[in-house]
């Protein structure tokens, strides 16, 4: 059976004489323009985003695509709240009278998503509470019933696996290398709000963040949230490595001792001493109407029946420097990838069901826009086919093979492999899965509510390149990293875009075998998102 359904699959993405064909260059110009000052970096609520909607609108209306959005509109509506913090004072102080002045951007990093004039937490008491991790099923529970209200929670990043060495009872239960959510900073922000703490910090280190010092600070003190939005942690944010230890020392706690203790079942939160957290920070508050932008081409047979793609417009817009960060690759690239997909649908026959294209706002500041459509979806997820999300594609040249991000959990990963045989090429699982990819781009926001989804993310690994092979490409993406988040991930005319347009032609394969035909993917038993997509069975 299952030879078959592979079969069926590699027939329904076989390219046909009327599949457009992707182009670089057009790839190219496209990021030429989005990426130019003139947008300044597309940043929510700027001038660059209302240029950005309306350049979008322009290119998938002079493609014939119509309106995707609420009310027959190209957009929907995404209010937001921005927050920045201002200068003003953090600190630990300890017992013996002496305190460990924190400077934010060196000792720590730290934003707040409510809408406050001021953050201020005085003498917190402060918890160090291994992993954060509280999961039943996988019988953990890293809490153990202590109140966390009114302190301040102490997290490491990553899984309670992520160190573990082979022979240790954690050892894979939490799926080894691959970050599951309880691995992201955004679940141990969530987790700390509904225990009560007053702030939430994160012990950065490289490999278990999967990025750098750099990139936590990217944002400068600014963060977002969906205007309107309740159970949040007052303050919440990272302390460097350095930092750590040398508050963890000044507590009287060994942190390289309670890292091994954070990976037994039976640990429980320590209570640093008595380290008190203080701050007194001012917030600038502004409310800023965002948009997604949807564009839609309608099918033929079965209309209400959707096959979604995904990219993101934003990026992180103008300093107060000046700077320009204008996200280039970072999603640009996808959203250009989006453009020639729409092209390629244009030029074939109609699909029998119709193609969404969501544009979304604020992926930079959390998956905001794509999560706000979630919660209130034009096309019920429940008549969602799939979702094929761009977001990083490699500019180094054609590949032999394609990155799979977060294998094993659905039939899309059959799709993909039928139509990258077709051109020769191999799926190749992600290399860095402790990066925990899957949680971080927008098609998250869509697998929460149980619609199958495909992430094309170049940075799951090195591909391997034609030229080069693997170290050529582990060279590409160690560059690329360089510039993630930074002003440097700019447009460039020495772009090799060949293997990022065969990217997106497996992208528009595997989402036109879905759309010319009446197949469901499933998610894979043993899928965190298979129970939600079964009680929506009867929709379908």
């Amino acid at each position: 059976m299952k030879l078959i359904l592979l079969a069926a699959a590699a027939a329904a993405v076989a390219p046909t004489a009327s599949d457009a064909p992707i182009s670089p260059d057009r790839l190219s110009d496209s990021v030429r323009v989005l990426a130019s000052d003139a947008f300044e970096g597309r940043a929510p609520g700027s001038a660059g985003e209302a240029q950005t909607i309306d350049w979008l609108i322009a290119r998938f209306k002079a493609l014939g695509l119509e309106p995707g959005g609420p009310n027959g509109s190209w957009t929907q509506p995404v209010p937001l709240v921005r927050t920045e913090l201002g200068e003003g004072r953090a600190a630990v102080a300890f017992g013996s009278g002496t305190a460990m002045p924190l400077v934010q951007g060196r000792d720590l990093y730290v934003s707040t998503v409510q809408p406050v004039a001021q953050v201020r937490i005085p003498d917190a008491p402060m918890v160090f509470v291994g992993y954060g991790v509280s999961a039943p099923e996988r019988g953990w529970d890293d809490f153990k019933g202590v109140d966390l209200k009114g302190k301040v929670a102490v997290f490491l990043v990553n899984d309670p696996d992520f160190e573990a060495a082979a022979g240790e009872p954690v050892a894979g239960r939490f799926g080894g290398r691959r970050m599951t959510y309880y691995g992201r900073w955004t679940y141990k922000f969530e987790e700390a709000a509904r225990r009560g703490a007053v702030a939430a910090l994160i012990v950065h280190d490289t490999a278990g963040a999967g990025y750098g010092w750099e990139t936590v600070t990217a944002p400068r003190g600014e963060n977002f949230d969906i205007a309107g939005s309740t159970g949040r942690v007052p303050l919440q944010g990272w302390l460097s490595g350095e930092a750590a230890a040398t508050l963890f020392a000044r507590a009287g706690q060994d942190l390289p001792a309670l890292r091994r203790q954070a990976r037994r079942a039976d640990f429980r939160p320590v209570a640093l001493g008595d380290a008190r957290f203080s701050t007194d920070l001012p917030v600038r508050t502004s409310r800023i109407e965002s948009r997604n932008f949807l564009a839609r081409l309608p099918g033929s047979e079965r209309p209400d029946e959707v096959v979604m793609y995904g990219a993101h417009w934003d990026a992180y817009g103008r300093a107060a420097d000046g700077t320009i960060r204008p996200g280039a690759n970072d999603d640009a690239l996808g959203v250009a990838g989006l453009l020639e997909i729409a092209r390629a649908f244009k030029a074939a026959p109609a699909p029998r069901r119709s193609v969404v294209f969501g544009v979304w706002t604020a992926e930079e500041r959390g998956l905001l826009g794509s999560e706000a459509y979630a919660a209130r979806p034009v096309y019920p997820a429940a008549k969602t086919v799939a979702n094929i999300t761009l977001d990083i594609l490699q500019t180094a040249g054609p590949a032999r093979d394609v990155m799979l991000v977060g294998q094993g959990q659905n039939e899309l990963e059959q799709d993909l492999a039928a139509a990258a045989r077709v051109q020769g090429r191999t799926v190749t699982p992600e290399a860095l899965p402790e990066r925990g990819l899957f949680y971080r781009a927008d098609h998250f926001s869509l697998a929460k509510r149980g619609v199958p989804t495909l992430l094309f993310m170049a940075i799951s690994g090195a591909p391997d390149l034609v030229q080069g092979g693997r170290p050529a490409g582990d060279a590409w993406l160690k560059s690329y990293m360089v510039c993630y988040h930074q002003a440097c991930d700019a447009w460039r005319a020495d772009w090799d875009l060949r293997g990022a347009a065969a990217d997106v032609t497996l992208a528009y394969q595997v989402g036109r075998g879905l759309a010319i035909s009446a197949r469901w993917p499933r998610w894979n038993a043993g899928s965190e998102f298979q129970a939600v997509r079964r009680e929506s069975q009867a929709a379908r």
